[in-house]
């Protein structure tokens, strides 16, 4: 791989394929700081078509720095982007991804995501709240309605039940 500098930027591409590396750091500075997204955009020609032909099946590639197989992750969850990821060491972008990321990123695609995300969590927490709700106690010491009604027997029953599912 040869260094190459993108504005402020330092990456490594593969001559071959053209992907590149960009060390943690790094990525974290282009998504948060849009001179350097501006940077990459205007190096990267978004109608040359890469020329590496797309593989029928999966492929996890090493990581350059520590050698282990990196995570392949669909980039904030919903950009249809599909990153490869060493968490210590950096981004793997086949070619054309790091400008489709940046393009997400400046559309509000990480805000969207976010927002997704949120509602995504909230809907577990009710799930998990309406599957642990109570199941009530139905002996003498449970409360008044249950205790001054018990001569009615299974309509209390069923009454209790119904609240309960409410």
């Amino acid at each position: 791989m040869k260094t190459v500098a993108v504005g402020p930027t330092a990456m490594q591409e593969c001559p071959k394929c053209e992907g590149l590396w960009v060390d943690a750091a790094t990525v974290e500075h282009i998504y948060a700081e849009r001179e350097r997204q501006v940077s990459v955009l205007q190096v990267v020609d978004p109608s040359v078509v890469p020329t590496v032909a797309v593989e029928d099946k999966v492929q996890y590639l090493p990581c350059p720095v520590c050698r282990k197989l990196m995570n392949r992750v669909n980039f904030a969850h919903y950009s249809n982007v599909i990153v490869d990821i060493c968490k210590g060491h950096g981004t793997w972008f086949d070619r054309d991804e790091l400008r489709r990321v940046i393009e997400f990123i400046r559309a509000g695609g990480l805000d969207q995501a976010r927002t997704r995300e949120l509602i995504d969590l909230n809907e577990r927490q009710r799930q998990r709240s309406s599957e642990q709700r109570p199941i009530p106690c139905m002996n003498d010491s449970s409360d008044d309605y249950f205790h001054t009604n018990r001569h009615q027997g299974v309509s209390v029953l069923i009454d209790a039940v119904m609240k309960w599912l409410r």
